[in-house]
């Protein structure tokens, strides 16, 4: 079942944005998109999930810069962006009540591909490996060693577990992990599919430790990060992401309602392919 058959899309997101106070960079973001962005069916309209009310703030951090894996890259805090209706991160209801995935045994998991806590599903999809670095800028982008990721994202056919028609009961593509010595984690999961509205994405947020990763109470970013049109392209011809493709021909990086204000710093690197799997690669700068 496509997820645009079930959930709400960029018109909830957009509705529950616009409820708010705005940001400046939550202004220049709609600014950029326009009234004509505004008609865009939202992933299923009159689906059974409700409106869920987030809400985010903006700062940023600069520092000297930092040298990781051979590649110079800017100290700064990644924009912090909206964690979208599904986040089951304890801050919003599903049909079942609080969606609160990161209070589930067996959440904290490097592997996120099945479902955990007595749900027996498994997301299938292209295998992908997401690699993050987590760096701190408030100490010139050192190693944020002991700091704690929750991710989560949709399945290939664009429906996001706890929260879409058909997956409310499983939890797969959610999992939370704590940064190593240097400030390293990783995922294994499946490529997420494109639905109508939105560019490809992938959501987190940071914790400042995996004691405090418990509900959204504990978080001190909250962002996305998306792939090159390229590897969306590639990735989307392969069997079982059709209605991905079609989607994506629809959108862009500057339609996008959280890209097209600027995305240098949530563009993950790819190597791999569409058979083998990809590996994706991002550093995320936080200030702790």
């Amino acid at each position: 079942m496509h997820d645009h058959d079930h959930h709400q899309g960029l018109r909830a997101d957009l509705d529950t944005m616009l409820s708010r106070p705005a940001s400046r960079r939550q202004s220049l973001r709609w600014l950029l998109l326009g009234a004509a962005s505004l008609p865009v069916a939202g992933c299923g309209g009159s689906g059974a999930d409700g409106n869920y009310g987030i809400t985010t703030s903006t700062s940023t951090g600069t520092g000297t810069g930092s040298t990781t894996g051979g590649t110079t890259v800017a100290c700064t805090v990644i924009p912090e962006e909206t964690a979208g209706p599904y986040p089951g991160d304890g801050s919003n209801r599903n049909a079942s009540g609080v969606a609160n995935a990161l209070a589930l045994s067996g959440i904290v998991r490097g592997d996120i591909r099945a479902s955990v806590a007595g749900a027996a599903g498994v997301a299938e999809g292209i295998p992908l490996t997401i690699r993050l670095q987590l760096v701190n800028v408030a100490a010139g982008c050192a190693p944020a060693a002991g700091a704690a990721v929750y991710l989560w994202h949709c399945t290939r056919e664009g429906g996001y577990s706890m929260y879409s028609n058909g997956i409310v009961n499983e939890n797969y593509l959610r999992g939370v992990q704590e940064a190593d010595s240097q400030g390293n984690l990783s995922f294994t999961t499946i490529f997420p599919g494109c639905y109508d509205g939105r560019v490809p994405h992938v959501h987190f947020e940071v914790y400042p430790s995996l004691a405090k990763a418990g509900s959204a109470a504990g978080k001190i970013r909250t962002s996305q990060f998306t792939f090159p049109m390229a590897t969306l392209n590639e990735a989307y011809a392969a069997s079982g992401y059709g209605s991905s493709a079609a989607n994506l021909a629809r959108v862009s990086y500057g339609s996008d309602m959280v890209f097209s204000d600027g995305f240098s710093l949530q563009m993950a690197s790819v190597s791999g392919n569409a058979v083998q799997g990809y590996v994706v690669t991002l550093t995320v700068g936080v200030s702790l």
